[in-house]
């Protein structure tokens, strides 16, 4: 029996990772119970091998059962994002630091250590970035939203060495496309600029057209957390925790990609109206150099056709 729990499964990267796990199995082995926590579900899920757990991460009676029986590998996936966190400090720390170090604890009373895979962020790096960026640059957060992150990397850690789990945490960029309005998001424009222009529609984006981000799609960000969870884990870094390989792309390059894709007139639908803040933190990336985690066998999209490929796939 393969026993896989998902934190944040109702979530945009929490969904696609679900009918992953269910289509595809993990790694070489069916997954035969999958139990999922998250606020509230939309509805029963039909598979049968699916246990919905409604409810906070924050309670560990809610852990508990998600618990209950053996576990193989944990994909902790939930969070309050930027912008959220910073308007709500308690609940961001509840959920972004506390409730991921429950969930680390209360995994001592497994029989065998299982995988447990942690969300991280670009976050964890902040705003004055360097000419350049590798995966020996030192984090320097400028959200609690990172800095509850960066924490988090070095609690799975520690719990790996504890013997708690085997850990391993990845610092995921924008990953797109996301669908919605984005709420709470601040970097939410990046989805929205996909399904904007696909459908048609005008959209006024917070950045400047030579705005550079770190992208990866929904698929390739999937591909990279099942990696984690299967890859032996002696071939990890003593950090336990990687970069997500990514494309650096302008915003105005994305534009003209989703132009060519969907019709060069899309391109006069996007407006720029550039929030400074917004600017520093999403949009102002140098080169991300990352060989140790393409070794370990992570990878970005590989291109942008094929990013808007994937990101839309769903």
């Amino acid at each position: 029996m393969t026993h896989v729990v998902v934190t944040g499964a109702q979530g945009f990267v929490g969904r696609a990772l679900v009918e992953r796990l269910l289509a595809d199995g993990l790694g070489a082995r069916r997954v035969s119970r999958l139990t999922l926590l998250d606020i509230a579900f939309d509805a029963p899920h039909g598979d049968p091998r699916v246990v919905q757990l409604a409810g906070s991460i924050a309670d560990a009676e809610l852990r508990a059962r998600a618990y209950g029986s053996p576990v193989d590998a944990v994909f902790h996936l939930a969070s309050i994002p930027g912008g959220a966190a910073e308007r709500n400090y308690t609940l961001g720390r509840s959920i972004n630091l506390d409730a991921t170090l429950g969930l680390l604890e209360d995994l001592r009373a497994q029989t065998h250590p299982p995988r447990f895979v942690f969300a991280s962020t670009v976050a964890v790096y902040g705003e004055q970035l360097p000419a350049s960026v590798d995966e020996h640059t030192l984090p320097a957060p400028a959200l609690s939203y990172g800095a509850h992150k960066l924490i988090g990397e070095t609690l799975v850690a520690d719990a790996t060495r504890l013997g708690w789990v085997q850990g391993c945490s990845l610092r995921l960029p924008g990953v797109v496309a996301r669908p919605g309005d984005g709420a709470g998001l601040m970097s939410a424009f990046m989805s929205q600029l996909f399904w904007k222009l696909a459908a048609d529609q005008s959209l006024t984006v917070p950045v400047s057209p030579q705005g550079v981000a770190w992208w990866i799609s929904v698929g390739a960000c999937v591909d990279n957390l099942l990696h984690a969870a299967t890859v032996d884990a002696e071939r990890f870094n003593a950090r336990r925790s990687y970069q997500m390989p990514v494309l650096r792309l302008t915003m105005a390059e994305v534009v003209d990609a989703l132009g060519a894709r969907f019709g060069a007139d899309r391109k006069a639908l996007v407006t720029y109206e550039p929030d400074p803040l917004i600017e520093r933190l999403f949009a102002a990336y140098p080169p991300l150099l990352t060989p140790e985690s393409e070794r370990l066998g992570l990878r970005s999209d590989g291109g942008v056709e094929q990013l808007i490929t994937r990101a839309m796939a769903g």
